[in-house]
């Protein structure tokens, strides 16, 4: 069996992949850190995406086909999804009467 051999840009990965794991970890329960991590990360997805992976997209069908190919194998299209206020409402109970306005003097 012929082992792959791991290059320089999948150990920096995987000391990446490990870095973001570790402080997340960190920030377990401190739900104002772990958004600033998610917002990092969304923004790093972004500029990668529209700064250099769409310079990189096929010109041709061949190309195009591999990109697919490569797509289908190793997972899908990478996304990151972002929560909505109202998935985020739908976690509280709702209250069985309106909040009191404040007394007027």
């Amino acid at each position: 069996m012929m082992m792959e051999r791991e290059t320089d840009f999948d150990k920096a990965l995987q000391m990446l992949t490990q870095t973001v794991e570790e402080l997340a970890e960190e920030a377990r329960g401190d739900g104002r850190a772990l958004l600033a991590l998610l917002r990092t990360l969304e923004r790093l997805h972004q500029e990668i995406r529209d700064d250099l992976f769409q310079k990189t997209l096929p010109k041709n069908r061949q190309e195009l086909y591999h990109l697919l190919r490569e797509i289908e194998s190793e997972g899908g299209w990478p996304y990151i999804p972002r929560n909505s206020l109202r998935s985020l409402l739908k976690r509280f109970p709702l209250e069985e009467t309106a909040p009191s306005e404040p007394k007027k003097t």
